[in-house]
């Protein structure tokens, strides 16, 4: 058994209020002490794993973010750009709303969905269609 699983089985014995078996280090029905599962918890495992690990998560997913509007505004300048360029503005502004460590490439994602956008413009003023036309 896990420890998370026995945190959570902690948790919910003392919500329902019946005793809790000793756990891996000896905690039984009654937690004592500042470390005990619940005296006072610092996160929902109450051992402090959470709140380290979730700026970490958080921050990788912002670069990740930024990393995608990049990638989907360069792709948007040649195809989709209907699609692609709102999504790069999109993901460029969560990933720099979520403070990312690659806040360049947020913002140049962030300047390739607006140019999809503009091309997107020009071409439905000056053909009339939402559609590239490579031929002449």
């Amino acid at each position: 058994m896990t420890l998370t699983a026995l945190t959570r089985r902690s948790e919910a014995a003392a919500a329902t209020g019946t005793a809790e078996p000793a756990g891996p280090h000896g905690h039984g029905a009654t937690p004592t002490g500042p470390d005990s599962h619940g005296a006072t918890p610092t996160g929902p495992d109450s051992h402090g794993a959470t709140p380290t690990a979730s700026p970490r998560r958080s921050t990788r997913d912002a670069d990740g973010l930024a990393v995608a509007s990049f990638v989907l505004g360069l792709v948007g300048l040649l195809v989709m750009n209907i699609l692609l360029g709102p999504a790069a503005i999109v993901m460029a502004l969560v990933a720099l709303a979520r403070s990312t460590a690659r806040r360049g490439r947020a913002l140049l994602g962030l300047a390739l969905g607006i140019a999809d956008l503009v091309i997107l413009a020009f071409l439905v003023t000056g053909n009339g269609v939402v559609a590239w036309n490579f031929g002449g």
